[in-house]
């Protein structure tokens, strides 16, 4: 059921009578907390939007989709208007100053490719919820963002779904921590308002994929990633690759094959929607020590025809129902289309594309090279692949 004004603004009352929102030392505070889950869901909000006024309920049934998933869609979009307002009214009930929208840049050309990026992107809202809930300090907040990222994680699991990937690839979420998500993020963001404060997070320099094999990614399959120039002539001597899980980093045999190129190794043990960071070391994964990423991989088999949302799904009496007949019933692969057709679109890995020179967001980041939004646009054709 849908939050009305009111109940938001009571909702929001209720947040704001939680401790007070001061800063601790050697740390970030509730506020900068509830303002960084903000700047996440201006991002999705802002990305719905966008979308859903560019391709209409016709476009979305020429692509294959029923019209209940066109509707379905549609209800996520209000979703993420709704966490947006009612973290913009938490923060300044609470006596906080929340961050305005900023600009963006979502590299999709079409529903297809749409689709493919609001599946990474919910996919990264969860893993941002989850990495931040140990830092949350009073419980209220932490009560709001747990149900924030409750109704996440169901928006992720029916895209994945409705795009013939596992709704729920493995039995935990992989959590990110504030710079890990911002360099992710980072590359869909152009600019912001001068007046954002600054919010304590960087991005990191960009790791992708350098060459993909069309078919999925498996579990012992061999994988290429590139760095950024400005760390191709870095010592490979001490880099090592681990994706990252709620239970600590899954290391993975990594290679060095020159120019800033390391082949990985994709270990047992990750599953679905996965995160790959390089390091300086081994022994742990930290803020100090990430040279490169994260970049995501999606790991699994693909799902064939009839797999997806599966028949005898629907008729349940949530706010968002399936399609008849259980799917979105696509025209072809899960109605993801060929990648030869989405023009413009490099073959290589989502990743956040950050400069080699990590910048510190303010809340105003300074637009990003077209090479930046180029490298998560090709999260699209690393989507696609899995769906062909």
């Amino acid at each position: 059921m849908k939050l009305t004004s009111l109940a938001l603004c009571g909702a929001a009352l209720q947040l704001a009578q939680a401790s007070p929102v001061t800063k601790r030392a050697g740390d970030v505070s509730d506020a900068d907390i509830l303002n960084y889950a903000l700047t996440l869901e201006h991002l999705e909000a802002s990305f719905y939007e966008e979308g859903l006024k560019n391709y209409t309920k016709q476009d979305f049934m020429d692509a294959g989709m029923a019209e209940t998933f066109y509707n379905n869609i549609k209800s996520v979009g209000m979703d993420e208007k709704s966490h947006e307002q009612f973290l913009t009214q938490a923060l300044t009930k609470a006596g906080a100053k929340p961050v305005a929208r900023c600009n963006y840049s979502f590299p999709s050309t079409d529903v297809k490719s749409f689709l493919a990026l609001g599946n990474i992107l919910e996919g990264v809202g969860v893993s941002a919820y989850l990495g931040a809930a140990a830092s949350i300090m009073d419980k209220t907040y932490l009560t709001a963002a747990g149900s924030i990222l409750t109704v996440e994680a169901r928006h992720s699991a029916y895209l994945r779904a409705a795009l013939g990937e596992a709704p729920s690839a493995q039995p935990f979420d992989n959590p990110l921590d504030f710079n890990e998500v911002y360099t992710v993020a980072s590359p869909f963001i152009v600019s912001c308002p001068d007046r954002n404060e600054q919010l304590p997070v960087k991005a990191f320099p960009s790791l992708m994929m350098s060459s993909m094999d069309m078919d999925a990614v498996l579990t012992g399959q061999k994988v290429e990633l590139a760095v950024g120039d400005g760390l191709k002539d870095m010592n490979a001597m001490d880099v090592h690759a681990a994706f990252v899980t709620v239970t600590g980093p899954v290391w993975a045999d990594v290679m060095s094959s020159g120019q800033g190129k390391y082949t990985v190794t994709v270990p047992k043990g990750v599953a679905g929607q996965s995160y790959v960071v390089l390091t300086n070391g081994d022994k742990q994964v930290s803020d100090d020590n990430i040279l490169a990423g994260p970049a995501i991989i999606e790991v699994g088999p693909k799902m064939k025809l009839g797999g997806g949302l599966g028949g005898g799904c629907g008729g349940g009496s949530s706010s968002m129902s399936m399609p008849s007949g259980g799917t979105p019933s696509p025209t072809m692969s899960w109605g993801m289309g060929s990648p030869s057709s989405w023009s413009g679109m490099p073959t290589s890995s989502m990743t956040g594309s950050a400069t080699a020179t990590p910048p510190v967001f303010t809340g105003g980041a300074s637009a990003m090279a077209s090479s930046s939004i180029g490298g998560v646009a090709g999260a699209l054709m690393a989507v696609a692949g899995f769906f062909l």
